[in-house]
């Protein structure tokens, strides 16, 4: 499969905490989506993943906060990372 890699990011935000973001076009949806990116945006604290939206073959869209896994309503890429860096700051406003 062909993937168009639209997006490689990572933003260190502290000493101790980071922002890995990777988001591929495809030629057709995976299993489980019904749109045509795979992504993966993770926020790791400690070395330890605290935040992670996703959508792995089969599971559709979701993230992760901390060990509880949630549906994700994927509605465009814009909202996507919208929606991760707003949850991003939440984590960060509890941590500070």
């Amino acid at each position: 499969m062909n993937a168009e890699l639209l997006l490689r990011e990572h933003h260190v935000l502290s000493v101790n905490v980071f922002v890995e973001m990777v988001v591929w076009k495809l030629p057709s949806p995976l299993p489980g989506s019904r749109h045509s990116f795979k992504y993966r945006l993770a926020l790791v604290v400690d070395s330890e993943c605290v935040l992670r939206y996703d959508n792995e073959s089969g599971k559709g869209d979701h993230k992760h906060i901390g060990v509880r896994e949630v549906p994700y309503v994927f509605s465009s890429a814009r909202k996507l990372l919208e929606d991760f860096w707003r949850d991003v700051d939440k984590w960060m406003e509890v941590m500070e």
